[in-house]
């Protein structure tokens, strides 16, 4: 069977859309680390593989690697593992927002505030360039975001999705991830998402919206050895 461009996302994405992005070695590539913490190793890594991508991320650091299935290195430690779902446009009643506003540079610092106090995934300084982020505001403060991340080949994941807690219970979430949705239909692009598997709440509300699960998947990470191996062949 033919790999699905969504099977190993961060890979597609610093191979196509995203490849402004990449940093290289071998057959491994990776974001700049105040971009996103993604890594993407190939379909079928080898040791090569694993060396360069240990030199990639340097001695003693946790690598997240989202989808990966197979075996890690015995001199890696598993550090974290969860079980996830993607989930994919299937009619999804995108439409633009009128409170929404675009975000930029200018607005990292309090983007970076409210991932601070919301939690929705990794976000660092420069994750605002990988596309387009929508916020609402509330007397000048950003009370909500939503945006662009993982950009496949015909794809772009919806992400940071979050809302300050004293904002909560308006919706404003639904019509942020809506907005997005719009401008990546606009496109001619295809939305997706991931959740956690457990967070059943999110998926009852992102499938009330039009997505459907695609696939489970797996959120993991594991940590380089201390010591790199040297002329691994």
């Amino acid at each position: 069977m033919t790999a699905h461009v969504l099977d190993n996302p961060a890979l597609a994405s610093l191979t196509g859309p995203h490849a402004r992005f990449a940093e290289q070695r071998g057959r491994v590539l990776r974001y700049p680390r105040d971009v996103s913490p993604w890594l993407a190793l190939p379909d079928d890594p080898d040791a090569q593989d694993w060396a360069d991508l240990a030199a990639l991320a340097g001695p003693g650091v946790e690598v997240p690697l989202a989808g990966f299935v197979g075996r890690v290195p015995a001199d890696w430690e598993i550090t974290f593992q969860a079980e996830g779902v993607q989930l994919v446009d299937d009619g999804v009643a995108a439409a633009p927002d009128p409170e929404a506003v675009v975000l930029g540079p200018a607005d990292v610092p309090e983007m970076l505030d409210l991932v601070e106090r919301t939690r929705p995934g990794p976000f660092l300084p420069r994750t605002v360039e990988m596309g387009t982020y929508l916020g609402i505001r509330r007397d000048g403060a950003l009370v909500a975001m939503a945006g662009e991340r993982l950009h496949p080949p015909g794809w772009t994941e919806i992400s940071a999705v979050c809302t300050d807690p004293a904002a909560r219970g308006e919706g404003l979430a639904t019509r942020l991830v809506l907005a997005v949705a719009h401008g990546i239909r606009a496109r001619g692009e295809t939305p997706f998402l991931h959740a956690g598997a457990r967070n059943t709440d999110a998926i009852r509300l992102y499938e009330s919206l039009g997505f459907r699960l695609r696939r489970h998947t797996l959120f993991f990470a594991a940590r380089t050895p201390q010591e790199q191996a040297v002329g691994v062949a």
